[in-house]
């Protein structure tokens, strides 16, 4: 292994949802196995972090957990909040950990806030504020979370134009943020000296991106169609209904915030048909991945595999065993 002064980049597997991360970091760990290269894959997913969300959340099975170490992977209860900043302590926490052992730390996901704080920082926003969370949370589930994004364009446009309308968790934080300064977030971050990863931002020396985003719009679609459908078949459903008879579990927790999850939700509660609740939770996921994909782009310097095309896929493969 290198010595602490020759520590290698860190490698960083990312795309948008159902581009075939977790597989193409599987391949990675076993190819690497056969050279005498251990890695530990670090989990940069916003629901995966959540024990009982297995399902919906595509989490990695047992198995495969068994066979290469994985990590921020089960370790809260659905009641239980994560954040960026603590996925940034948390990840270069385990990064040296991890090397210490003398094994490769890989990241791999696609909740693209979380990059940003561990490559980049955070801007300093207040910190939330229960009450006015509380109160913004009760006129959305009354107007819509349409309604608020409405609200939120007039307020602070900027911001706005960057989120989708049904984004309850960051349509909230921005009136939030907004209601308990009186400045909107959007100022909040043009002050912040953090460069925030989005705007051509340059890659820190230190880690390599590696992202997997499809050129077919529509193949990658009817991928995500069928994963949700051998969800439900797996029991998706009868998940969500375990999570629901858990004490303080209820909608407007983070964790049920997840695409899926708050559908089945909504299923479970009457609230919309079976018909309604699939044509929702895929319109929810394609709306993720229409996010990542912005993210993504706007990042310079990032290497880019189309994971449906297998000569690039076994390309891809090659080029990040070169970065361990």
């Amino acid at each position: 292994m290198p010595t602490e002064t020759q520590t290698p980049p860190m490698l960083c597997i990312v795309g948008p949802t159902g581009a075939g991360k977790t597989s193409l970091a599987m391949a990675l760990a076993e190819q690497s196995r056969a050279r005498g290269v251990t890695i530990e894959l670090i989990s940069m997913d916003s629901a995966l972090v959540y024990r009982g969300l297995d399902i919906g959340s595509a989490k990695p099975s047992l198995a495969e957990r068994a066979a290469v170490a994985h990590h921020l992977i089960d370790i809260l209860d659905p009641t239980e909040a994560y954040s960026a900043a603590r996925f940034a302590h948390d990840a270069k926490r385990l990064e040296m950990e991890i090397r210490r052992r003398g094994n490769v730390p890989v990241i791999v996901g696609g909740t693209m806030l979380y990059w940003r704080a561990f490559a980049y920082g955070l801007s300093a926003l207040p910190p939330a504020d229960p009450v006015i969370r509380a109160r913004l949370d009760a006129r959305g589930n009354t107007l819509g979370w349409p309604a608020m994004h409405a609200e939120l364009m007039k307020l602070d446009p900027i911001t706005a134009a960057r989120l989708e309308p049904n984004d309850s968790q960051r349509v909230q934080r921005a009136l939030e943020v907004l209601e308990s300064t009186g400045k909107p977030m959007s100022a909040w971050l043009a002050e912040s000296p953090s460069d925030d990863g989005r705007s051509g931002s340059a890659i820190p020396s230190s880690l390599r991106l590696v992202s997997l985003e499809p050129l077919d719009r529509a193949q990658l679609h009817q991928n995500l169609e069928t994963r949700f459908d051998a969800m439900l078949v797996s029991g998706l459903i009868e998940e969500v209904n375990v999570l629901r008879a858990m004490p303080g579990i209820h909608a407007d927790l983070p964790a049920l915030r997840a695409v899926g999850y708050r559908q089945v939700w909504e299923y479970l509660e009457g609230q919309i048909n079976a018909e309604q609740m699939r044509y929702k939770a895929l319109a929810a996921t394609r709306q993720l991945g229409k996010r990542q994909l912005t993210w993504l782009r706007a990042i310079e310097g990032r290497t880019v595999f189309n994971p449906f095309d297998q000569s690039q896929l076994q390309t891809a493969l090659e080029y990040c065993a070169q970065q361990l």
